[in-house]
């Protein structure tokens, strides 16, 4: 054995000195690449349907306040329960339900406030900036709703690893797979479009007191949230199934995407009236 003497005056001078390492570029192309996967597609819904509406905005805020509420709940939960602290499942199982108790909350809240925004719209007129349809069309505050869910349950989920992106170092080195990254960018794409498609079915249903849709949709959030426990390690399981919680989770979520588009009026003539505007505008660019 060696024993390696050092000047205490190095020493201390080693503990005073910071060593600052630049961002990569290959870093900084994975952190942007991630982070246009996750919330490019969103950002691109909130430009076009949210941003131009002030009212939407409000009612977007107030949804994603709602989630924080749910999530302040369950690591409340998490950290009364000592004993089960180190089970992932169970903080996971009552998070999914915290966050729908929250949403039927939500849902009620908006419901109430209805009657008191026809009464301002009616009373200021044109002077508010309140699209009449947006209240008579219940839909879009459940889209808008939904859409707040789901911002700010993909926030939380990614930006803890958006910052470990930024570098100096990068997965994979000491053995992790590398497409940790990657695969939470995807996965979270898809909570924030789950997320706005169960409102708008979720609050379809509540007000056609269709309950089984509702169930559907805690279902599918339960399922979905318990898929991406397979993105874990354990002894048994020594490389994460990324495969196999992003494929079942999109398949969820095109079927879900389905449904909220025939609960929310579409049909089968939309599809085929926007894919042939779509083919005349072209036509005409063209000519």
């Amino acid at each position: 054995m060696r024993i390696y003497l050092f000047p205490v005056k190095l020493i201390e001078r080693l503990k005073c000195t910071e060593i600052k390492v630049k961002p990569s570029k290959m870093t900084m192309m994975e952190f942007f690449g991630c982070t246009f996967i996750a919330f490019g597609p969103p950002f691109g819904l909130f430009v076009f349907t949210i941003m131009h509406d002030p009212l939407r905005i409000i009612v977007l805020i107030a949804s994603g306040f709602f989630w924080l509420l749910s999530l302040l709940l369950s690591s409340i939960l998490w950290f009364a329960v000592v004993p089960l602290r180190e089970e992932l499942a169970f903080g996971l199982v009552f998070s999914v339900v915290f966050q729908e108790i929250f949403r039927f909350f939500f849902y009620k809240l908006l419901r109430k406030a209805d009657e008191g925004l026809q009464k301002v719209n009616q009373t200021e007129g044109p002077e508010l900036h309140v699209a009449p349809r947006d209240i008579t069309n219940k839909n879009i505050m459940a889209y808008v709703s939904g859409f707040g869910y789901g911002i700010i349950c993909g926030a939380f989920s990614i930006i803890n690893v958006l910052a470990d992106m930024v570098g100096p170092g990068t997965i994979g080195i000491h053995g992790d797979s590398k497409y940790f990254f990657v695969a939470t960018a995807f996965l979270t794409l898809c909570f924030i479009f789950l997320h706005i498609f169960w409102g708008v079915i979720f609050f379809h249903a509540l007000d056609k007191k269709k309950y089984y849709m509702v169930a559907l949709v805690v279902a599918t959030h339960m399922l979905v949230s318990c898929l991406t426990l397979l993105n874990q390690r354990t002894v048994n399981r020594p490389e994460p199934l990324y495969l196999a919680s992003i494929l079942p989770a999109y398949f969820v979520m095109l079927a879900m995407g389905v449904i909220a588009f025939f609960t929310a009026g579409g049909s089968v003539e939309n599809i085929k009236s926007a894919i042939s505007c779509c083919k005349s505008s072209a036509k005409y660019e063209i000519e």
